[in-house]
């Protein structure tokens, strides 16, 4: 491995182990560490150290300060649109309630995307919307999640980008987590759920017929069943961690 890629691969992994530590509450808010602890800790340079901590500042999630150091923050002060920390979350004890949180947020843009796309998606979108409904039945019926799952991020960053909001569209990464989470967190589940995937056949439907009404109300029940969904998964197992 080249140099550049192995320090950039402890740096990610440093990130990671450091983000998780601090969202499992192991470093709770206002402890203070240091460089120096942190590269001793880990085994690491103080460059690779120094590389995470600007991040974790960047993501609001510590607050690095002369003379006093590195000090842990509050959970009202992190990012909590950063993908990262949002997969972190996801990977906690607190995955159920960061799941809900994530559905309130998109009860609140999602609906308003979805009659948009009925009034401005092109026909293109709408044919990709129709084959990524196709793509979850066929692998919703085989059992293959993460096909079926992809199908489904798919679908949804097709609806943000249908809406021609460019706020929206940025809230695409967002969803991306909370998709893709499910791969790992629910495979052991049964066949997806066959009422959700009729419920995004009736978006691609009401979006195709620039029904802007049903898309939302189609839309809506979607995130209704996925809160609900989210509500009965239990904590992670010791080896999920």
């Amino acid at each position: 491995m080249q140099p550049e890629r192995h320090s950039s691969a402890l740096h990610n992994s440093l990130l990671v182990t450091l983000g998780a530590a601090i969202v499992s509450g192991e470093y709770p808010a206002g402890q203070v560490i240091t460089l120096d602890g942190v590269s001793a800790e880990h085994g690491l340079s103080r460059s690779v150290a120094r590389e995470s901590i600007r991040v974790l500042e960047s993501m609001g999630m510590v607050e690095s300060r002369r003379r006093v150091g590195i000090t842990i923050q509050p959970s009202h002060k992190w990012n909590v649109f950063d993908p990262r920390l949002i997969r972190w979350r996801l990977a906690s004890a607190d995955r159920a309630a960061q799941l809900v949180s994530l559905c309130e947020l998109r009860r609140g843009f999602e609906p308003a995307a979805a009659a948009l796309a009925a009034q401005r998606a092109d026909p293109h979108q709408c044919r990709i919307l129709a084959a990524a409904v196709s793509d979850m039945v066929v692998h919703g019926r085989s059992g293959n999640l993460e096909a079926y799952l992809l199908a489904d991020d798919i679908f949804h960053h097709t609806l943000l980008e249908a809406s021609g909001n460019e706020m929206f569209r940025a809230l695409r990464t967002v969803l991306s987590e909370v998709i893709s989470s499910r791969t790992h967190h629910e495979k052991h589940s049964a066949t997806p759920n066959l009422a959700i995937i009729d419920l995004h056949d009736e978006v691609a439907r009401a979006i195709r017929l620039r029904d802007d009404a049903a898309a939302e109300k189609a839309m809506r029940a979607i995130i209704d069943e996925t809160t609900s969904a989210a509500q009965d998964i239990p904590g992670p197992a010791a080896d999920d961690r």
